[in-house]
């Protein structure tokens, strides 16, 4: 029996290297992540410690028409150990025209998200919001996608039968891996092009998602330990990159959350459907190679703070004009004016989320431990290693969608938007939507009772513990 998580070792590795095979400017971003990761790790032990994980750590991302895809989606997602976690709208993450909302598939235990990490981030068409469809496209949209078939029932009954064993026999498991990755190849099949330009002018993620007959890889992401780095040695090898990194800036404090940059989408060669019925040759520009750099994950608290820096950096960018300052120098001068400026400081005030160790050298001459996080660290009883954000930003993904789109679209402001929210989004999947944040305080609090059980630290278990 092959278990869930060699699946999903074997799936995200057969995938990276169809991507690479079909966008082969994907496999140059690869060799420059692993430059990057080489030259960090020579002259930092605590990235020698992490690069085991993070050389085979990837995300990807797809896009779904319907609520019936999303369920068969998750059903092979299920099979490889990964789960519905997070909700993300970017209908008004951007000012663009992406119609969506969206999820992340990936592992929920620290234990498996250590074997291997693998993400997908996975979009949903919001066919109903006004603000995009009117009703007459919405029917012709819907009917459209509800002839298409982008999961094979042979694929389906495998992971089903995947996801109720645990695991599959190795020829199953062959057959499975096989089905699920051509799922996710570019499909040869002529485009309606004047099916796909009418849903273009709307949103170019619409066409993507609801202009073709099948899905397919959006981007595949590896995670680099110097995304600046990154950024500047692909561009040296004559690579266009979007304008900028997205998420918090680069700074001297601890890294946080998720930073995230992508070469642009690239013409690829298609074939057409013509309103004549002949069939011509042309290109779309569609995928593209994403790259990220992760950090520590933040609690709500947390989460609130960065949320407010980057408001602000948004009302100081505005008032300033076009070319006055960048993003970047804009967010660093804020970030060092009212962020924690050690990891220390973000466990101690619980603006991050950390996993807690009894320090091996800690104090043995008779001392009760202090009752508070603050003495329990800075007096040498507890250690604090930071939790890896597993997740995404929406305002960083709509980012990314909007740098890689050749139109903005179209949305009409002046309707309200079809509500969505984690619970929906839970019904249309058939499975609950894990709340990261609940799935960080669970790692963290079980790691912080058993150090205290080990030192006896009674009276701090009860004034930091949950339960």
């Amino acid at each position: 029996m092959i278990p869930a998580w060699r699946l999903r070792a074997a799936f995200a590795r057969r995938l990276s290297d169809m991507y690479g095979a079909e966008v082969p400017v994907y496999t140059t971003l690869l060799e420059v992540t692993g430059e990057v990761n080489d030259a960090v790790t020579r002259r930092d032990p605590d990235a020698r410690r992490a690069v085991g994980r993070v050389a085979v750590e990837r995300h990807g991302a797809i896009r779904v028409g319907t609520p019936r895809e999303l369920r068969q989606a998750a059903q092979v997602f299920a099979a490889l150990g990964m789960h519905p976690v997070g909700f993300y709208d970017l209908r008004d993450a951007t000012t663009s025209a992406v119609p969506v909302v969206s999820t992340a598939f990936r592992p929920v235990e620290p234990a498996n998200l250590d074997r291997n990490p693998f993400r997908v981030f996975t979009s949903l068409l919001t066919t109903a919001d006004r603000r995009f469809f009117d009703a007459g496209l919405q029917a012709r949209l819907e009917s459209f996608l509800d002839r298409r078939t982008l999961f094979p029932p042979e694929l389906l009954t495998l992971a089903e039968r995947a996801e109720r064993e645990g695991g599959l026999e190795p020829e199953q498991a062959e057959r499975f891996l096989t089905l699920a990755v051509a799922a996710f190849e570019l499909s040869p099949e002529p485009i309606d092009r004047a099916w796909y330009t009418e849903l273009a002018r709307i949103s170019a993620v619409a066409a993507d998602i609801g202009g073709v007959t099948s899905t397919h890889i959006n981007h595949l992401t590896p995670r680099v330990l110097d995304i600046d780095a990154l950024y500047r040695r692909m561009a040296d090898r004559g690579i266009t990159m979007i304008d900028e990194i997205q998420g918090p800036p680069r700074w001297d404090g601890p890294d946080v959350l998720l930073r995230q940059t992508s070469f642009r989408a690239l013409d690829e060669a298609r074939t057409f459907r013509e309103p004549d019925g002949t069939i011509t040759t042309g290109a779309l520009r569609v995928r593209f190679g994403e790259v990220e750099a992760r950090g520590t994950a933040l609690s709500r608290a947390g989460r609130a703070r960065y949320d407010a820096l980057t408001t602000e950096t948004d009302r100081r960018l505005a008032a300033a004009g076009p070319g006055a300052r960048t993003r970047q120098d804009v967010a660093r001068a804020l970030w060092e004016a009212g962020f924690p400026r050690t990891e220390h400081r973000l466990a101690v005030e619980g603006l991050g989320y950390f996993t807690y160790a009894p320090a091996a050298a800690r104090p043995r001459d008779g001392r009760r431990p202090p009752a508070d996080l603050a003495g329990l660290l800075d007096q040498g009883w507890l250690t604090a290693r930071p939790i890896v954000y597993e997740d995404f930003l929406p305002r960083s993904a709509a980012g990314i969608f909007r740098s890689n789109l050749t139109e903005q679209g179209t949305r009409d402001a002046a309707r309200t938007g079809t509500p969505y929210d984690d619970h929906r989004l839970a019904e249309v999947i058939g499975r609950p939507v894990h709340d990261p944040f609940t799935l960080y305080a669970a790692q963290q609090d079980a790691s912080l009772r058993h150090a205290l059980d080990a030192l006896g630290a009674d009276e701090a278990r009860r004034n930091l513990c949950s339960s």
